[in-house]
């Protein structure tokens, strides 16, 4: 049987869930049980790796000894935040694509309702007393959503726009798409999607292509009054970009999970520019996934593409390293 190391601490729950899944498969070793003189070598003859964030739980020489390592899962949705060419060149690596969709999907409805009714102003008016009964809200029936990056995340939430009558036109790189989509593009359509979208979702892996996507002349194209949430990552669209767009455009309204520098990638949450003395922001700290029961249903995901691993099976998330270049 082949060898697979969890090298993160898995909690007792955890441990029994991934014994239960994979027990037949693979011989089962945790690394939080290993004596610190046994790592290198657990981690030497490991075949399989189940992660959380590798660069943190493993060292670097730890790292340079995943010499029969093939395949790596990782519980985390997203894989910028690894060091690719730290790993050795034959370990392919896959983010746990769709894990956390279905709560996310809730948040970017949250958000949207939120920002269209005007639930924060509304408070603040009622809070200081005016009983603002005569200014009207925004429908989201007959809206047209666009989706940028159709995965897991993406069609979750199509799902549920649906439900609320909006069109749902959406942009990803295999021009793919479900009875949710009511029109289907490429990258390359981006230009043509913007001016269309009253609300724009960014659902997609931060890569070194998607880095700025978003920018000045993306969002001089959309509409003056449009949406837009972030559920991706922040560097996605250019900060101070977007912080002189909802200054320049008070009806324009973003709704951001998803933040530049944030405490689990780069060690603090800090904003450069006062994006929270705006009215037309709604902030959340990306916290999108995070509901009860969340992780457990992303662990099932990710033992079931261990799964598919350990049998031969072709899986699914991969990561392909060109796209996460530094140079």
């Amino acid at each position: 049987m082949r060898l697979l190391v969890v090298t993160f601490n898995a909690s007792p729950r955890d441990r029994q869930a991934i014994e239960r899944s994979l027990g037949n498969l693979a011989e089962l070793r945790f690394l939080a049980d290993a004596r610190s003189e046994d790592r290198l070598a657990l981690l030497g003859n490991a075949e399989a790796l189940l992660s959380w964030n590798p660069s943190r739980e493993l060292g670097a020489e730890e790292i340079a000894a995943l010499e029969k390592a093939e395949f790596m899962e990782l519980l985390s949705a997203g894989v910028d935040h690894l060091p690719f060419e730290s790993f050795p060149s034959r370990l392919r690596i896959a983010g746990n694509s769709g894990g956390y969709a279905e709560p996310m999907a809730e948040h970017v409805m949250a958000l949207l309702l939120a920002l269209a009714k005007d639930f924060r102003g509304g408070h603040r008016k009622l809070a200081a007393g005016i009983f603002d009964q005569k200014s009207a809200n925004r429908r989201v029936a007959g809206m047209t959503a666009g989706i940028v990056g159709y995965g897991g995340i993406g069609r979750a939430t199509a799902r549920l726009m649906k439900a609320f009558g909006m069109r749902v036109e959406a942009i990803n790189r295999s021009v793919k798409g479900d009875e949710n989509a009511d029109w289907i593009g490429s990258p390359r359509d981006l230009d043509a999607l913007l001016p269309r979208a009253d609300v724009l979702l960014l659902a997609l892996p931060l890569t070194a292509e998607t880095r700025g996507l978003i920018g000045s002349r993306e969002l001089g194209l959309m509409k003056p009054d449009a949406i837009l949430i972030n559920v991706a990552r922040g560097e996605i669209i250019g900060e101070r970009d977007l912080y002189e767009h909802l200054r320049g455009h008070p009806h324009f309204l973003a709704g951001i999970d998803a933040w530049w520098t944030e405490p689990l990638r780069h060690g603090e949450f800090r904003t450069n520019y006062p994006f929270f003395e705006l009215e037309n922001l709604l902030g959340s700290p990306h916290n999108s996934g995070i509901v009860p029961g969340a992780m457990e249903d992303a662990l099932q995901m990710a033992l079931a593409n261990l799964e598919r691993f350990l049998s031969g099976k072709a899986v699914l998330g991969l990561a392909s390293r060109d796209e996460y270049r530094t140079d």
